[in-house]
C-alpha cells in the first residue's frame, strides 16, 4: 500500500548573491501545493526538508532544477526521499540565513574545495582501516542515539564548536586520513572544506550521510549501532529508514530512548532527566500546561494537533515492532 506523503531532503552549495529574492516564489510554490516543512536559503545555497503528496514533491524537484527563477542553479542537488503515512510537518517555512550550515568560517567553502565522497557500499572498508580517524560531526544529543563503531564524538552542542574540536584534538601532521559523517551529508561538506583549509591532506565523507547508509547497507553488514536522529516528528530512524523508538521530550526537545523514558525523572509531556533541574522550571511549566491541554482535549474527545502527531508516530512504531517480530518468527521457523 503506497504511503500518502513523500519527504524530500535537499541541499546544494552554490553561490547566489540574489538569495533574498527566492523566498517569495519558494513559499508561494510550496504553499500552493500543500507542501510543508522548512527550506533555508543563503548566499551559499539551499538546504531543507519538506513533505507533500508524491506528485507535489516531484513537481517541486522539477521546478527547482529547471525553473526560470533559478536558472539551473539547483540542478544536481543532493536529494534524499523517504515516505510517511501522515504529514510530518505542521507548516511551510522559507527562511533566509547567512549560511545553510552555520560554521562561521569563511574559509570553509564547498563550492571551492570539498573532501572525497565515499559511497555507502565502500564506507565500511574505509573506516575499518587502522590509520583512518572516524569523526561524527553531529551534535552530542544526536550521537547519543547512535553512531558508527570507532567514531569519535566531538561533544559539540552546536556545529560552530567543531572548529574548537579540530584545533584541540586533531593535527594535520599526525592525522593523515580523516573520515567524517553526518545525518544527510551536508554538514560534512562544510566540515571537509574547513579541514582541507586547515591543512589536512586526505579528508573523506560519507555521501548522502547516515540516511543513505541505513537505506543501502544491509543490517547484517552494517557498522552502525543505534538509531539516527531526524529533525521531524519521526524523531529517529533505523536500518531501512524504519521509524525508530526515540521520542522527544516536550520540554527540552531532547530525543529520549525507551530506557530514558523509564528513568525516575521522566514525566510524560512534562520533563526528562535532561531538564529536571531548577534552571529549566519555565520550560517544564510550559510543557506541563501543554500536556494538560492535550489531556483536556482527549477527555472531551477532541483532536489536538500535538497529540495527533504523537499518536500517529506511536502507531507507526508499534506496527514496525510487530512487523520485525513477525519477521524474526518466520526466520526461526525457516
Amino acid at each position: 500500500m503506497p504511503r500518502e506523503f513523500k519527504i524530500l531532503a535537499i541541499y546544494k552549495f552554490v553561490d547566489q548573491p540574489d538569495f533574498e529574492s527566492l523566498k517569495a516564489p519558494l513559499a508561494e510554490f510550496c504553499c500552493g501545493r500543500g507542501i510543508r516543512g522548512t527550506l533555508l536559503v543563503a548566499p551559499e545555497g539551499i538546504n531543507g526538508t519538506v513533505a507533500g503528496t508524491p506528485g507535489a514533491i516531484d513537481e517541486l524537484v522539477g521546478w527547482l532544477s529547471d525553473g526560470n527563477v533559478f536558472g539551473g542553479r539547483f540542478r544536481g542537488a543532493e536529494i534524499k526521499y523517504s515516505f510517511a503515512d501522515r504529514q510530518p510537518f505542521y507548516r511551510m517555512k522559507v527562511r533566509l540565513k547567512p549560511e545553510i550550515v552555520t560554521l562561521r568560517a569563511p574559509e570553509a567553502n564547498p563550492g571551492r574545495q570539498v573532501g572525497t565522497y565515499v559511497d555507502p557500499e565502500d564506507w565500511n572498508d574505509l573506516i575499518d582501516q587502522d590509520d583512518v580517524v572516524v569523526i561524527d560531526t553531529r551534535n552530542d544529543y544526536e550521537v547519543a542515539l547512535g553512531t558508527f563503531r570507532k567514531a569519535q564524538d566531538p561533544h559539540t552542542a552546536s556545529f560552530t564548536e567543531f572548529k574548537d574540536y579540530v584545533a584541540s584534538e586533531l593535527d594535520p601532521q599526525k592525522h593523515k586520513k580523516v573520515a567524517m559523517f553526518c545525518t544527510g551529508g551536508i554538514r560534512c561538506e562544510k566540515a571537509s572544506s574547513y579541514m582541507l583549509a586547515q591543512g589536512f591532506e586526505e579528508v573523506f565523507h560519507l555521501k548522502g550521510g547516515i540516511l543513505n547508509y541505513l537505506e543501502k547497507v544491509p543490517q547484517d553488514k552494517s557498522l552502525w549501532d543505534g538509531e539516527c536522529f531526524v529533525f521531524d516528528e519521526r524523531v529517529s530512524v533505523r536500518h531501512g529508514l524504519e521509524i525508530g523508538d526515540a521520542q522527544l521530550c516536550r520540554a527540552c526537545r531532547q530525543p529520549l530512548t525507551p530506557a530514558d523514558r523509564e528513568r525516575e525523572a521522566f514525566i510524560e509531556g512534562v520533563q526528562c532527566h535532561h531538564c529536571a533541574g531548577e534552571e529549566n522550571a519555565s520550560k517544564r511549566a510550559a510543557a506541563a500546561e501543554r500536556q494538560r491541554q492535550i489531556e483536556l482535549a482527549a477527555a472531551r474527545e477532541e483532536a489536538h494537533i500535538g497529540a495527533d502527531v504523537r499518536k500517529a508516530a506511536e502507531e507507526r512504531r508499534l506496527a514496525n515492532t510487530a512487523r520485525r517480530e513477525a519477521d524474526r518468527a518466520r526466520n526461526r521457523k525457516g
